[in-house]
């Protein structure tokens, strides 16, 4: 089953020419989850062939305009659209008032609902599930409340081996076997369990996702063993203090924390407008981290 990242957006702040503010759609099967919505993540997904009527939910980290003021067009976008069905939303408190607010001042009338949770953005707790995944909240410590968020996929049934199967089965047993199932007693298969023709199931894969946050080696063990992290590295090391004045990480921080938490792959995002060129960066996080890469637009990684 997919488990995919797609990079829409990875600047900060500041506009600069050929990168966006910070929007990723994470991709489990054929459901599609938008991690932050800056300006322009409409026209972005419309570019990377995106649908938003495959938006089952979005998770917004904090309310600095460079991760949430996409949000507004592509809810309006979606309602002109046609979707019906329901989108979960979350983010942190504050978030509810500004989309309420919103939909009442420009009247705008949405053919689907809403379906809005907060988020503690000091707990570490699952605010999402569905049967694909389940996600938790990841308290970073940035200058107002913010949120990252652990993607975990659940457990997925071991597939059969061809070899195993016995032969005569009909085609209900197979279909009993694929789904889990031992094949009951009084059948002509009697004490055929699926641990018996199956191999090993599929390790879950998860995802760790870091927006704007100082350094916090704490953090490591809230992730230990992710699959990939993505981990804001707004600065190099030399402006440290400007990173630590900001509540914002270097990359060489970002690198440093994916070592502790023994992950297995790290992608540099949010970088400053000040660095025209991101070889640097990228760099200094492989003198501690050697699986790192950048989360430049467009980029597709695969678990």
């Amino acid at each position: 089953m997919t488990f995919e990242l797609k990079i829409l957006g990875s600047a900060s702040a500041t506009p600069v020419l050929s990168r966006h503010p910070t929007a990723q759609v994470l991709t489990v099967g054929a459901s599609n989850y938008l991690i932050d919505c800056g300006e322009g993540t409409q026209w972005r997904m419309l570019e990377h062939r995106v649908r938003p009527h495959h938006l089952r939910a979005i998770f917004i980290s904090h309310l600095h305009g460079d991760h949430y003021f996409g949000l507004f067009g592509l809810l309006g976008t979606m309602h002109l659209q046609g979707r019906t069905q329901p989108l979960h939303i979350l983010g942190p408190a504050g978030l509810d008032e500004v989309l309420c607010t919103q939909t009442r001042v420009s009247n705008m009338q949405l053919g689907f609902a809403m379906d809005f949770t907060v988020v503690d953005t000091e707990a570490h707790a699952v605010v999402y599930e569905d049967e694909l995944i389940t996600v938790s909240s990841l308290p970073m410590r940035h200058r107002i409340p913010c949120a990252g968020y652990l993607f975990a996929e659940k457990p997925r049934r071991a597939n059969l081996l061809k070899d195993k199967l016995p032969a005569g089965l009909r085609p209900d047993q197979l279909a009993r076997l694929a789904h889990g199932e031992d094949l009951p007693a009084d059948s002509e298969q009697a004490g055929l369990r699926h641990a018996d023709v199956a191999g090993l199931p599929p390790v879950p894969r998860r995802y760790a996702f870091f927006s704007d946050t100082l350094y916090t080696p704490a953090l490591a063990d809230l992730i230990r063993g992710a699959d990939l992290l993505y981990h804001e590295a707004t600065f190099l090391e030399d402006l440290k203090e400007r990173a630590a004045q900001t509540h914002h990480s270097t990359a060489r921080q970002a690198a440093q924390l994916a070592h502790d938490a023994e992950v297995k792959h790290l992608l540099l995002g949010h970088f400053s407008g000040r660095y025209k060129a991101l070889e640097p960066l990228l760099h200094e996080a492989h003198e501690v981290f050697p699986a790192t890469a950048l989360a430049t637009e467009g980029l597709v990684v695969s678990l």
